[in-house]
């Protein structure tokens, strides 16, 4: 295995925002991470480089990780961005200096992380910043509209403009503000999201199938799944699921998606 890749859930001030943070270390050899769409940003931070934002994303991202390194890094829930000067529409498939958004206090910052006594270390030190910038503060209002979005909920763009009291034109402007993207592209986002909770839930359980778990992810058939899969990732769900059958334990990121599910995982 040419890196490692450990996921650790946040601390509880920052569970509002923050879905999950992580811990990436490459060998001997350089990697190709395939970064996928998931509704939120990212900050990757790789100890004594530069750190990045990574925006919204439409579509796969491809980087390629030098040997020897390691990232730390944190993403976000949908519409919980951390303290920006600009929005997020701004930002969608694209990757920006850290500094460039957030000032000289980047430097520092990643000066401490390099200087942690190790990744874990580091961890906590990204974590100390996140909650003295406030990235705890959510807008609430983008927030339930991000929940009835969320996988299993019966509920259509026109039906969560609705519920919110405002029209939909409303409810785009602000989620493209605050998310990046419109209402339709978040759910479809959210759908496929659902999909690979379900999946990594299965991995080294009862292995049900794509049909079964496309059916209960809110897919027409598993062709829907096979056509949003290559569109958002670039794979095949065979190929995408197969990926993940590395050891690599996935649940913080995915904890969020299942926790509202009533169907059991695993009959």
């Amino acid at each position: 295995m040419t890196q490692s890749y450990v996921e650790h859930e946040p601390r509880p001030e920052l569970a509002g925002a923050v879905r999950a943070l992580w811990v990436q270390r490459t060998e001997a050899t350089a990697f190709v991470q395939r970064n996928l769409p998931h509704g939120g940003v990212e900050i990757h931070v790789p100890i004594g480089g530069r750190p990045e934002l990574v925006g919204p994303l439409t579509g796969p991202n491809l980087e390629v990780v030098p040997p020897h390194t390691t990232v730390i890094g944190v993403r976000f829930h949908p519409g919980a961005a951390p303290p920006l000067p600009t929005v997020l529409d701004d930002l969608v498939d694209g990757r920006v200096a850290l500094a460039d958004v957030w000032g000289g206090a980047v430097d520092r910052l990643g000066e401490a992380m390099a200087n942690a006594a190790g990744p874990d270390a580091a961890l906590e030190v990204l974590q100390d910043h996140l909650v003295l910038r406030g990235a705890d503060r959510v807008d609430p209002l983008v927030r339930e509209a991000v929940r009835l979005l969320m996988p299993w909920r019966p509920f259509a763009t026109g039906a969560v403009a609705e519920h919110l009291a405002i029209s939909p034109s409303q409810l785009r402007r602000r989620c493209l503000h605050a998310l990046g993207v419109g209402p339709k592209t978040l759910q479809r986002t959210l759908r496929f999201q659902g999909f690979l909770a379900l999946a990594q839930a299965d991995v080294g359980a009862a292995w049900r199938g794509n049909a079964v778990l496309a059916a209960e992810a809110g897919y027409a058939d598993q062709a829907h799944l096979s056509r949003e899969c290559l569109s958002l990732t670039g794979l095949t769900p065979r190929e995408l699921v197969g990926r993940c059958e590395c050891g690599h334990d996935h649940a913080a990121s995915y904890k969020p998606f299942l926790a509202n599910r009533t169907v059991p995982l695993h009959r």
